[in-house]
């Protein structure tokens, strides 16, 4: 084990291959900008500090009121001490023990916007350094679902360790969470190192896959903070050649089936180039991580360490472990009853010839279209073979569910979206799915906003019948008023499946008869 002191001076910083390469990240992230998503509860966790990869945090946050409690451990040499001194401590005789280190954390997502919890590490006796407790949190400037890229700003927070017959010295944390009586506030001949206070501003990127529906999703992360992610960059046996705040990382998460997402992970966190994989088995998460693969043994901190994690997710919404979201149907999907028995299917190469009529598409309340064809004498043809909605039994089925028969719907209800009421306006009308992006949900029916506009939404899209949609406007005192049942006049109807429940499409809504 090397000799294991502080620098007798200063250095300038200095960047290595890794830290220019976390440096010229940050403007990749601004180029990847693409459409993204809402906040999603496919986060993995850090080891200390909530959501992130391994010891780095990302611009998103945990959905409102989810819930996070998490465990991690790892083994690390640890050199014998012989005390602290003015200029830090020495290594005492005697081969190097090594010892078991765990962390733990609770964290809570607010409002979709904010992220807080508290971190434990080290549950030692104070002989040994005493318990380190901290506290963290994050606030979203820019979600992801905006455009593409996030950005956040949040801050760490862990308690300076104490130790008996140390003069009352204000040591302070280090960034793997060990007691470690050589590091203290001032220090002659060395740079200052405060660790207790982390600032930090971070940004995460999406990337596109390969093909529409991948099953995996990529992100890109980079950022610069302060505190335990600089200090010590002059201390040879803490970190060589430290980037001095700057950190990047990238994840790619799976979709295994059954609901399990798969998240690989790599970072450098400004010191140690670190690796891990989580299994997230439905809100019940399992782990296994590698930190300072780029280490060359020369002390506790620059040595390869091996742990691992366990982490439960509790969603306010499921009552309990948060349950994964079901995938979206892929786009264009018309889905036709399956053949009778003894039913002899004859494929045909060239598509079959379209009567004159006209082409239209129906915005699904899954948010994508649907494309029929209307003949001139008012059939809607559906599917790739053209068939007349007539001609087929019990029904075409198209996905999504749909507000047309609930008696919330019927009734002329207001409806609620966080605490806004809002109340039907104007008559049915017909929208572009390309123009929409759902926002939230009642009693299973999704609700939908113009993708143009912003919080709080003006106008909330309802889909009543494939597509057929009924605007909803802002109550502006926040009172919702009961509306008398519109009723509707009798008109000849379609019974479809709506992969949830039965609704009515009407054939002048959907142009055939």
């Amino acid at each position: 084990m090397a000799h294991l002191a502080r620098a007798t001076a200063p250095r300038g910083l200095r960047l290595t291959p890794i830290a220019r390469a976390a440096a010229a990240a940050i403007p990749v992230l601004i180029l990847q900008l693409q459409a993204g998503t809402a906040q999603s509860a496919r986060k993995p966790a850090t080891l200390r500090y909530g959501s992130g990869l391994i010891d780095i945090p990302v611009a998103s946050v945990l959905p409102h009121l989810m819930m996070t409690a998490t465990y991690s451990g790892f083994r690390a040499p640890v050199p014998p001490m012989l005390g602290a001194g003015t200029s830090g401590g020495r290594d005492g005789a005697g081969e190097p023990s090594r010892a078991w280190f765990s962390d733990g954390s609770i964290a809570v997502g607010l409002l979709d916007r904010v992220e807080i919890g508290a971190t434990f590490q080290h549950a030692a006796d104070a002989g040994d350094g005493g318990r380190m407790l901290g506290a963290f949190g994050r606030v979203s400037l820019l979600p992801a679902s905006v455009r593409g890229v996030g950005l956040a700003v949040g801050a760490r927070y862990v308690s300076a360790p104490s130790y008996a017959g140390m003069g009352g010295r204000n040591f302070q944390p280090t960034r793997l969470g060990l007691p470690d009586p050589r590091f203290f506030g001032t220090a002659a001949s060395a740079e200052e190192f405060a660790t207790t206070f982390s600032p930090y501003v971070v940004a995460t990127a999406r990337l596109p896959g390969l093909q529409a529906d991948p099953g995996y999703e990529v992100t890109v992360t980079a950022g610069w903070g302060s505190g335990m992610f600089a200090a010590g960059s002059d201390l040879d046996f803490y970190g060589d050649g430290a980037s001095g705040g700057l950190f990047a990382g990238s994840a790619i998460h799976f979709t295994t089936g059954r609901g399990r997402t798969l998240s690989l992970m790599a970072e450098y966190n400004g010191f140690d180039v670190n690796a891990g994989a989580q299994l997230d088995f439905g809100g019940i998460r399992v782990g296994a991580f590698s930190l300072g693969l780029a280490g060359d043994g020369a002390s506790t901190y620059r040595s390869r360490k091996f742990g691992v994690l366990g982490s439960v997710a509790l969603c306010a919404r499921d009552i309990g472990p948060c349950r994964p979201a079901s995938r979206p149907a892929a786009r264009d999907t018309v889905v036709l009853p399956a053949p009778p028995p003894d039913t002899v299917v004859v494929e045909v190469e060239a598509a079959p010839r379209l009567p004159a009529g006209s082409a239209r598409t129906l915005c699904l309340a899954t948010g994508v279209g649907v494309s029929v064809h209307v003949t001139a004498a008012g059939d809607t043809l559906a599917g790739p073979s053209r068939v007349p909605l007539s001609d087929l039994r019990p029904g075409i089925g198209f996905m999504g569910t749909y507000a047309d028969g609930r008696d919330w719907f019927e009734q002329g209800s207001p409806i609620t979206l966080g605490e806004r009421s809002y109340e039907r306006s104007g008559g049915p009308l017909r929208l572009d799915c390309a123009d929409i992006v759902e926002i939230g949900s009642r009693e299973g029916v999704p609700l939908f906003a113009e993708r143009a506009a912003a919080p709080p939404y003006t106008v909330v899209h309802v889909p009543v019948r494939p597509g057929v949609w009924q605007g909803y406007s802002l109550v502006p005192d926040g009172t919702p008023r009961t509306l008398p049942d519109p009723g509707s006049a009798a008109r000849p109807s379609l019974r479809i499946n709506s992969g949830v429940r039965s609704s009515t499409v009407s054939m002048s809504d959907c142009g055939s008869r």
